[in-house]
């Protein structure tokens, strides 16, 4: 009896706490999956089970974490516990998630972290603890048994040392995120334990520690991001006492803030990363007008980065800037080179003829003009170019733009988009080797023979052509968007076409004649850009036809009839059960046909009403409250009404009122309980003549006694006291 009684107590308590659950968090009820953010919860929900392997529970106001609030939770792959006002989390916490894969505790009021919070989580991959209050890691590795870590966030505004041993138990990770902003103390060899590092980016203020990560990532980090750094004028070398080779290839500064002097020594130094190949400067403010040491720059040696990429760098009084005179020996060996944003409008010829193995120039979104374009692409200027993008500059005459870049003799890739050219000339010089040509966004009206015929992609895409007619034998992509044809291009001039994009024009119509001597390979054109109206045509018909099988298939199978009963039912089940015995108002509620009210109104209601003691009925059309929803009178009567009364005969079955209240009452009533239910066949019906989907009214008749009115009057009187009877009862 007592192990009988203790599983039942188990299986109570279960069943709460999975009550309790789906109540705190309604996502979580038969899935996998269990969204509890943002639901202001102040604890973890309980009743969490095996069968769940993702938990959000972000953006709430969970200040503590229990050893047995996710204890059951042992398949659990995400966990997502960022933004809250964790404070304290038990030692045993996380002990049940062997499996767990991703865990964000960020962005909450963690004064510490514990070793042993992680102690057991040997599947975890991503770990996420920035945004929180400690101010260091503690005096050993809190990730020492993360073997499988691939991702690790963490650091914070008070965030202020790292200790040698801090990241002991790491030896890959893809990406590491340290939020360093206030860094003071870095004790040498910290970050010296993890073996490989993809990207690392470090957000560091404090520029004097910036070398010593620098020598402990050199054989770790393949990519270096470094944000908000104010560049010292670092006097010891960055690879002091380190050992060939390193690992480092590319390194970005993102936010930071230079000097003229630390630019000068800071590209000294990082030539002593023979490894390094690319450089990159992010929404970087540089304060100076660029007169660097180009005599200790030049003595330093060759530099062998090959990539460098300057995006939205703020140069204050950028108009007095120096060309960079004396800087030529350091980039004869840079291959790609992107300044973008950076208000760029011109670069002085004899710097630029130095770029002897450029292959790559992007210049979009500068100030270029064509009068400086003169200057930038002078003769012998980029010698061995093969791509170019000036798009989004301030020039204005194509014919001037062509003639410039015609002295690129390698060009083969050219992109002036988004320049204000307006008109295109007949004749223009070009490079005789450009294959790609793209034109889009100039506001050119029409193409004429200035586009090479050399090429083998074209862009005019957003102009405003009407036609395009040119010969390009050789051309094999063509781009037409968001112009003004009417018309496709022919096809005999572009025999070689492959592909071709012709979105948003203005076609009405194809002709034979445009397809003449082509054999089209694949045409991306939709229907409704072929055949606009017939689409249309067809749309409105099939909507029709719908909306007409719909109304068939509703009137059929009774689907308005579905769509009360389930509304019924659900405004019904929102409200208890039975109203409490102070709220009975009748004795019972009657439910007939109109065809059948002369008996209910003058003979029924006199004899009950008129008994002794008086039976209070309620009628629908003397008791409803007027203007109130029927389906709302009809529940709150049945409601509180001590029984339900119905006048069944051949008219209550065929009348559409009847159906409906009996509707209605349908699921309350028989649900609950049967004896509720007083059954008055006022004529002889057989159950068949019930419609089938009032079934359990039809299981009652075959199953439940009925009341039958007599014809003959000495058997009415037992009528009316079996009546009486069964509404006492």
């Amino acid at each position: 009896t007592w192990g009988v009684w203790a599983i039942y107590m188990v299986l109570a308590a279960n069943l709460s706490e999975q009550q309790a659950l789906k109540q705190a968090c309604p996502s979580c009820d038969a899935s996998q999956i269990c969204n509890c953010s943002s639901m202001g919860l102040d604890f973890i929900p309980a009743g969490l089970t095996a069968k769940i392997t993702e938990l959000n529970l972000a953006h709430n106001r969970i200040k503590r974490i229990r050893s047995q609030d996710l204890q059951q939770a042992v398949n659990l792959r995400a966990l997502l516990l960022q933004s809250n006002e964790i404070s304290s989390i038990d030692e045993d916490s996380f002990q049940s998630l062997a499996k767990l894969q991703l865990l964000d505790l960020s962005n909450n009021s963690l004064g510490h972290l514990s070793p042993v919070w992680f102690g057991h989580l040997f599947s975890l991959q991503h770990l996420y603890l920035q945004g929180n209050f400690y101010s260091d890691l503690g005096e050993s590795s809190p990730f020492s048994g993360l073997r499988n870590l691939s991702s690790l966030h963490l650091g914070n505004p008070q965030f202020s040392m790292m200790r040698q041993g801090n990241f002991e138990g790491i030896e890959f990770l893809h990406k590491l995120w340290i939020d360093g902003s206030n860094l003071s103390q870095y004790e040498q060899g910290s970050l010296k334990s993890i073996k490989k590092i993809n990207h690392m980016i470090i957000n560091l203020r404090n520029g004097s520690i910036f070398s010593e990560i620098v020598r402990d990532l050199l054989h770790s980090v393949t990519w270096l991001e470094v944000r908000e750094i104010t560049l010292p004028v670092e006097k010891k070398s960055l690879v002091q006492n380190s050992t060939r080779p390193f690992r480092i290839q590319k390194l970005t500064f993102t936010d930071a803030f230079f000097t003229d002097q630390t630019i000068s020594r800071t590209i000294v130094l990082l030539k002593e990363i023979t490894t390094l190949k690319e450089l990159e400067a992010i929404n970087c403010v540089l304060q100076g007008k660029g007169i660097w040491d180009v005599e200790e720059i030049a003595k330093s040696g060759q530099s062998f980065v090959e990539s460098v990429t300057i995006i939205n760098v703020i140069i204050q009084n950028f108009h007095l800037f120096f060309d960079l005179e004396g800087m030529e020996s350091q980039i004869n060996n840079l291959k790609r080179l992107t300044i973008a944003s950076s208000n760029v409008f011109m670069v002085a010829c004899n710097l630029a003829r130095h770029f002897s193995s450029l292959l790559y120039l992007d210049f979009h979104d500068n100030l270029l003009v064509n009068n400086r374009l003169d200057e930038t692409i002078c003769e012998g200027a980029w010698p061995s170019l093969q791509t170019l993008n000036l798009s989004q500059n301030s020039l204005k005459s194509l014919k001037q733009t062509a003639k410039y870049i015609s002295r690129l003799p390698k060009l083969n890739n050219l992109d002036i988009s988004q320049n204000n050219f307006g008109e295109i000339p007949d004749v223009c010089e070009w490079p005789k080797t450009l294959k790609y040509l793209n034109l889009s966004s100039t506001q050119i009206p029409k193409v004429t023979t200035c586009i090479p015929s050399t090429l083998e992609v074209l862009d005019v895409s957003a102009n405003n052509l009407k036609e395009f007619g040119l010969q390009l034998p050789l051309l094999k992509e063509l781009y037409l968007t968001k112009n003004q044809l009417k018309t496709l291009p022919g096809a005999a001039p572009i025999p070689n076409l492959v592909a071709m994009s012709i979105r948003r024009n203005k076609l009405n119509s194809f002709s034979k004649e445009e397809f003449e001597g082509a054999q089209v390979g694949a045409v991306h054109l939709s229907l409704l850009e072929c055949h606009r109206s017939l689409v249309v045509s067809l749309i409105c018909v099939l909507l029709f036809l719908v909306i007409l099988i719909l109304v068939a298939v509703g009137y059929k199978y009774h689907v308005v009839w579905y769509l009360r009963m389930t509304w019924a039912w659900l405004q019904a089940k929102r409200k208890p059960k039975r109203a409490p015995p102070k709220d009975i108002c009748y004795d019972a509620f009657v439910s007939y046909s109109e065809n059948d009210s002369d008996w209910v109104e003058n003979t029924m209601v006199r004899e009950l009403e008129q008994a002794c003691p008086p039976f209070r009925l309620c009628l629908h059309k003397r008791d409803f409250v007027p203007g109130k929803w029927i389906v709302d009178n009809i529940i709150d009567s049945i409601e509180k009404s001590h029984k339900t009364l119905f006048v069944l005969s051949e008219h209550f079955v065929q009348s559409e009122w009847c159906k409906y209240e009996l509707d209605f009452s349908h699921f309350r009533l028989f649900d609950e309980n049967n004896d509720a239910a007083i059954l008055v066949l006022l004529e002889p019906i057989q159950s068949k003549a019930i419609p089938k989907r009032f079934c359990k009214l039809r299981k009652i008749m075959n199953t439940k006694t009925y009341l039958e009115w007599p014809l003959e009057e000495e058997q009415q009187q037992m009528f009316w006291e079996n009546l009486k009877g069964a509404l006492k009862s």
